[in-house]
């Protein structure tokens, strides 16, 4: 007679069966094409409480696991200054995937209000990295992991020429300027949204979204529906559906910069011009 697996076991084994194709196996392509873990290693795997940052915990918990390459991690959850009710279902969720959480508690959330009322999300998106890397450092780390995943890298870059007037893409790995040592790494970053999603309903998971005091006063809990980002989504959704291939092709636009059909571009922060190469 078989034994009969717990609830965090049948998660655990979806990701590696159900989902091996589009979560598990792009997953290890970008740790291995990437190079974004080496042997002493020890990793803070940043849980915000939300699906990515969730399954991002499990699947570093699998591949420490089973990997020939030794690494630590540490599963480092911060309270910004989420309502109880927000911070019960993280400490739930934690429960039921069995991740050992380490927490800390800041005042982001009303720091980043405070000092940027009418739009605080990019002021509040720098200050949590800025304190999961002091954290993390203090606890003996040499590397944050975060949530971002694949449609992000996508979202990103169109986001970037249409709202920003510019090429720019997401790193899979980015060395801090401010703290020394410390890296940043994006392990899901060939993982698709819609696969994070399928893996969620499938195992009848809720997470938290944004919880901020913000983002609930202008959608009541929503995302906001005239942000950039949603209209992207929308755009690449519509774009989908006459061409299957349109998420890969703007993914793998960033891995294949035509440098020298750019009229301009900057390289660590000085701008160059296709005119340098032409004889005076």
């Amino acid at each position: 007679m078989s034994k009969q697996l717990t609830r965090c076991q049948t998660i655990e084994r979806s990701m590696i069966t159900t989902y091996r194709k589009t979560i598990w196996s792009p997953f290890v392509l970008a740790v291995k094409k990437y190079r974004l873990i080496s042997a002493g290693d020890k990793i803070a795997v940043c849980i915000s409480g939300g699906k990515d940052s969730m399954l991002l915990a499990k699947l570093m918990q699998e591949l420490q696991r089973h990997s020939e390459i030794p690494f630590e991690l540490v599963f480092l959850a911060m309270n910004p200054g989420y309502n109880e009710q927000n911070m019960q279902k993280i400490m739930e969720n934690a429960s039921i995937l069995e991740i050992p959480l380490t927490t800390f508690d800041s005042d982001i959330f009303a720091a980043a209000d405070s000092a940027c009322a009418e739009s605080p999300c990019y002021l509040c998106a720098r200050m949590r990295r800025g304190h999961l890397y002091a954290k993390a450092k203090e606890l003996g780390c040499n590397k944050i992991a975060l949530g971002h995943h694949k449609s992000d890298v996508i979202e990103t870059t169109v986001m970037g020429m249409l709202y920003g007037g510019q090429l720019q893409g997401m790193l899979p790995r980015l060395q801090s300027t401010n703290f020394e040592g410390m890296e940043l790494i994006r392990p899901m970053y060939c993982i698709l949204e819609e696969d994070i999603l399928r893996w969620k309903e499938y195992n009848g998971l809720e997470f938290i979204a944004c919880a901020c005091k913000f983002t609930q006063n202008l959608t009541g809990g929503d995302e906001d529906i005239f942000s950039a980002r949603r209209k992207v989504k929308a755009l690449i959704a519509d774009l989908k559906k006459e061409n299957e291939n349109v998420e890969n092709n703007i993914f793998q636009s960033v891995h294949n910069v035509q440098l020298d059909t750019l009229v301009e571009y900057k390289q660590d922060g000085e701008k160059h011009s296709f005119l340098e190469k032409l004889q005076k």
